[in-house]
């Protein structure tokens, strides 16, 4: 593995889950790989003082894993869980012992590229998605997002 990270661009949605990175094999883009989407804004540094420009902070929206490629183009999904513990149902006093009020259920939930994250549909709308085409994306080398990978 190289400490030269891969870069690409969100090249389209395909489902709420999937989306086509512009980079393939021809760029040593193999399956397997994670890549951070990135904001395209909001990542300029400057200082309050100076009024200068430090530099700029990475921003990222979510993270893809890539499961198909071809020279030019590689196709990646959204892999991140999250685990939803549920609630037991607690009695209600002010109506009697006997009234149990509805239980939460745990749950899995996978991460999708859907604003509202309902379920995903065969194909989807970019617009329904908070991930657009032309967002920049990043090789994830290492743990520079140990925290956000889940």
């Amino acid at each position: 593995m190289t400490d030269t990270r891969i870069e690409a661009k969100v090249a389209r949605i395909l489902t709420a889950r999937e989306l086509v990175l512009n980079r393939g094999s021809d760029a040593g883009v193999e399956v397997g790989m994670r890549f951070a989407i990135l904001n395209r804004r909001g990542n300029e540094i400057i200082d309050p003082e100076t009024k200068e420009v430090l530099g700029s902070v990475e921003l990222p929206k979510t993270f893809v894993k890539v499961i198909s490629v071809d020279a030019r183009l590689c196709v990646a999904r959204t892999f991140r869980e999250f685990y939803h513990p549920g609630q037991r149902g607690a009695l209600d006093f002010t109506s009697s012992l006997s009234t149990l009020m509805a239980s939460i259920p745990e749950r899995t939930e996978v991460e999708t590229l859907k604003t509202d994250e309902t379920r995903m549909k065969d194909e989807m709308d970019e617009a329904d998605s908070f991930v657009k085409t032309g967002d920049p994306a990043v090789q994830v080398i290492g743990n520079e997002y140990a925290g956000m990978l889940g």
